[in-house]
C-alpha cells in the first residue's frame, strides 16, 4: 500500500483523539471520543468543525475561464454573479456524472472545489479541455474546513464579524485572525454554515480558535456521512456514478433553464443530447429516491430493493440510521414505475425482506441562511 497523505490538521485530530482511517487516499478521522452520533446530533444543535482539506481546490484564470468550464458542466457559469457559488456536475460523453463541484466567481477568477477520490481525474480532464487562455493552478497550499450547524454564524462571527453578512452561496476573500481566506456560506449536512479555505501554515492555529469556541466540536467522517445523509445529499462513487445522468440522479435542478434544449445557450457539454431525450421523452428506467425504512434496522449500502413479488426493481446506494429523525434512512436507484411518493418497497437483508417507503428527500428541514 502506498503511503497515505495527511492533512495539515493531522496531528491535531490525533491530539483530539481522532480515530484514524484511510479515506480517498487520505489518514482522515472518522469520530473522535464523542462518537458519531453524539457528534451529529452536535452539529444539528450547535456547530461541528469538519476538516475536508481531501477535496481538491482549483483556481482558474483568464478571459474565457467561465466560458471554457461552461463547455464541462450543464450549468450556467457565465453568469454566474460575482461572490457566488454554484453546485455543478461534470458529464461525460454519454450522459454520465463524472463528477460534482462546487464553482465560485470571484471576479478575476473562479474557484473549483472537487472531490477527492475524483480530483485528479478532474484537473486532468480540465487541463485537455478548457483550452487555451485558460490557466489552471491547483491550490496544493491550502486546507479547507467546515464549519456547520445552527450556531456555526454564532461562533464564526465572534472571531470575524464579517461573515454574518453573508447568505446562503456568497463566497468572500475574508481576513479571518489575520488570516486571508476563502469563505462560502455552504456546507454538507443541511444546516446553515461556512466552508472556509486556509493557507496550509496557518490552519491548525485557527482550527484552535475556532474549537475554544463554546459552541464548536471536532466532527469526523461518520458523522459528516449521516448528516449529509438525512439531507438528502449525494456521495459520488455511490449515490452518483459515471453510470448516472443527472436526471436519473433526480438532478435536474442541477440544468440550468437556459443549458437545456430550449435555452438561449442550450447544450455545449458532454452528453447533452442522451440528457436533452431524458428531459423530453422520460426515456430512462430508474430514478433515485429517497427511502425510509419501516423497522430499526438500518439498510446498508448495496442492499438489493424488490417488490413484494421478490423481484429486483433496485438498490440501495446510500442507507444508515438517521440519528435526527430517529429511524433508518437511505438512498437509492429503482425502476421508474416505483419511483413515487409512499411505494412500498423491500430491501433484502440476510434473505429478509425488511419494508421501505419511498420519501421525501432531504429527510430533515434543511436551515441554510437565506436571509
Amino acid at each position: 500500500m502506498s503511503e497515505l497523505n495527511k492533512t495539515p490538521l493531522y496531528d491535531l485530530h490525533v491530539e483530539l483523539g481522532g480515530k484514524m482511517v484511510p479515506f480517498a487516499g487520505y489518514d482522515m478521522p472518522v469520530q473522535y471520543p464523542l462518537g458519531v452520533k453524539k457528534e451529529h446530533l452536535h452539529t444539528r444543535d450547535h456547530a461541528g468543525l469538519f476538516d475536508v482539506s481531501h477535496m481538491g481546490q482549483v483556481i482558474l484564470t483568464g478571459e474565457n475561464a467561465a466560458a471554457a468550464l461552461e463547455k464541462l458542466v450543464p450549468v450556467d457559469i457565465i453568469d454566474l454573479p460575482a461572490g457566488k457559488q454554484r453546485y455543478a456536475v461534470f458529464t461525460n460523453e454519454n450522459g454520465g456524472i463524472m463528477d460534482d463541484l462546487m464553482v465560485t466567481n470571484y471576479g478575476d477568477h473562479l474557484y473549483v472545489v472537487v472531490n477527492a477520490a475524483c480530483k485528479e481525474q478532474d484537473i486532468a480532464h480540465m487541463r485537455a479541455n478548457l483550452g487555451e487562455g485558460v490557466e489552471l493552478e491547483v491550490l496544493d497550499d491550502r486546507a479547507l474546513v467546515a464549519l456547520q450547524g445552527p450556531e456555526a454564524a454564532q461562533a464564526l462571527s465572534r472571531i470575524c464579524p464579517a461573515v454574518n453578512d453573508m447568505v446562503f452561496m456568497d463566497s468572500r476573500h475574508i481576513a479571518i485572525d489575520g488570516v486571508d481566506c476563502f469563505v462560502s456560506r455552504s456546507g454538507y449536512t443541511g444546516e446553515d454554515g461556512y466552508e472556509i479555505s486556509i493557507p496550509a501554515s496557518e490552519t491548525e492555529r485557527l482550527c484552535r480558535l475556532f474549537l475554544e469556541q463554546p459552541e464548536v466540536e471536532f466532527i469526523g467522517l461518520g458523522a459528516r456521512d449521516s448528516l449529509r445523509l438525512e439531507s438528502g445529499l449525494c456521495l459520488y462513487g455511490h449515490d452518483l456514478t459515471q453510470e448516472t445522468t443527472p436526471i436519473e440522479g433526480s438532478l435536474i435542478w442541477a440544468i440550468s433553464k437556459n443549458r437545456r434544449a430550449d435555452g438561449e445557450r442550450a447544450g455545449g457539454f458532454p452528453g447533452a443530447e442522451k440528457i436533452f431525450d431524458q428531459i423530453a421523452n422520460k426515456n430512462y428506467t430508474r430514478k433515485r429516491v429517497g427511502l425510509l425504512a419501516k423497522g430499526k434496522a438500518p439498510i446498508r449500502e448495496g442492499a438489493e430493493l424488490v417488490n413484494a413479488d421478490g423481484v429486483k426493481i433496485g438498490e440501495v446506494t446510500s442507507g444508515s440510521f438517521g440519528p435526527t429523525v430517529g429511524v433508518p434512512v437511505a438512498m437509492g436507484y429503482v425502476a421508474t414505475e416505483y419511483a413515487t411518493l409512499e411505494t412500498e418497497v423491500y430491501a433484502l437483508v440476510r434473505g429478509k425482506q425488511m419494508p421501505m417507503v419511498v420519501s421525501k428527500a432531504p429527510f430533515i428541514e434543511q436551515r441554510y441562511y437565506r436571509g
